[in-house]
């Protein structure tokens, strides 16, 4: 076992990098970067909401323009994938500013709770996803009344 000690400087950036940084990703980013700022032939990563209830867990994304038809979704085990397409902006203008992303995208989630597939339910509304995932009722909780003798 190795002990690393602890360097608060090691992963500081200097005012100038930081600086640097935020200009290239505010101005000098070319239109083919996602939202991490990679490039689109990596699948862009969907962000999400995720909410759990006693009784079911709750995802919802924004995908804008889309149709339902046009989101795969897909439980494997415990891995819950999203996929689709986020259409390309239009060719025949010059764009002045070009924020939004678009392409390819995945995302896959580990579920740490069993969920009833069967019962599962996804709306599509005003270009967001909500996903709702009904837990197993193994694992709801339940609630044991203690009765007076």
């Amino acid at each position: 076992m190795t002990i690393v000690h602890f360097d608060p400087l090691r992963e500081a950036m200097s005012l100038r990098e930081a600086m640097d940084r935020l200009l290239e990703e505010s101005f000098v980013r070319s239109p083919t970067r996602s939202w991490r700022g990679k490039t689109t032939d990596s699948p862009l990563r969907l962000p999400v909401d995720v909410y759990t209830t006693p009784e079911e867990i709750v995802l919802t994304a924004s995908l804008p323009g889309l149709l339902p038809e046009e989101v795969d979704i897909a439980i494997e085990g415990d891995t819950l994938t999203i996929r689709g397409e986020l259409r390309p902006p239009l060719d025949n203008v010059e764009y002045l500013f070009q924020e939004r992303p678009y392409g390819y995208f995945a995302r896959s989630l580990t579920l740490n709770v069993p969920v009833d597939v069967d019962k599962a339910e996804a709306v599509f509304e005003n270009g967001v996803l909500t996903l709702t995932l009904p837990k197993m009722e193994a694992v709801k909780p339940k609630t044991i009344r203690v009765k007076k003798k």
